[in-house]
């Protein structure tokens, strides 16, 4: 194994009962106060990417913006961002979506991407996939194709993943 992957692991934190009791969080911020940890999942991530020959990488709010500048910068390609209502400037296309209680919109500029764009959609966590799904239907909405849904960590016990089908998804750090 990738001493890499070990590394990361290493710098990933459980807290216990957040944001709710009987949650455990896993937190990415020790990961990003290593500055070896973050250059290992960036590293990790333009490596699995590069082969690709992508188009723009498509960040979602907030965390997903980390992960995805640095990728788009080590590749070369723009970033393109997905924010929660009223938070983009310009005119947005957008998508509402279903939660366990209630919806949620995501919104991105209507100019983001063109027609045939191949994308990776980028976050930094993999739970339920709802998340990730509403932003395949945005991207697609622009006629965008998403190559690729990647993650630092995936939940896989949550069967997010399902939820994204048939686009693939692709996570450093999986937690059964």
């Amino acid at each position: 194994m990738d001493t890499r992957i070990e590394l990361l692991k290493s710098q990933i934190r459980d807290v216990p009962d957040f944001p709710k009791p009987g949650i455990i969080f896993k937190d990415i911020t020790p990961l990003l106060a290593s500055p070896e940890a973050f250059r290992a999942a960036t590293e990790l991530m333009v490596e699995h990417y590069q082969p690709m020959k992508l188009d723009a990488v498509v960040a979602i709010e907030s965390r997903g913006f980390i992960f995805g500048s640095t990728l788009a910068l080590s590749l070369g390609i723009p970033l393109q961002i997905v924010r929660k209502p009223g938070k983009l400037p310009y005119k947005t296309d957008a998508v509402e979506y279903t939660l366990e209680y209630g919806t949620d919109r995501l919104e991105m500029h209507q100019d983001s991407l063109r027609q045939g764009d191949r994308v990776v959609v980028m976050d930094d966590l993999l739970a339920t996939g709802g998340t990730a799904a509403a932003t395949v239907q945005l991207v697609g909405t622009q006629g965008a194709d998403v190559v690729e849904c990647g993650f630092v960590i995936e939940l896989a016990f949550l069967d997010g993943r399902a939820k994204v089908d048939p686009v693939l998804c692709f996570s450093l750090l999986s937690y059964s």
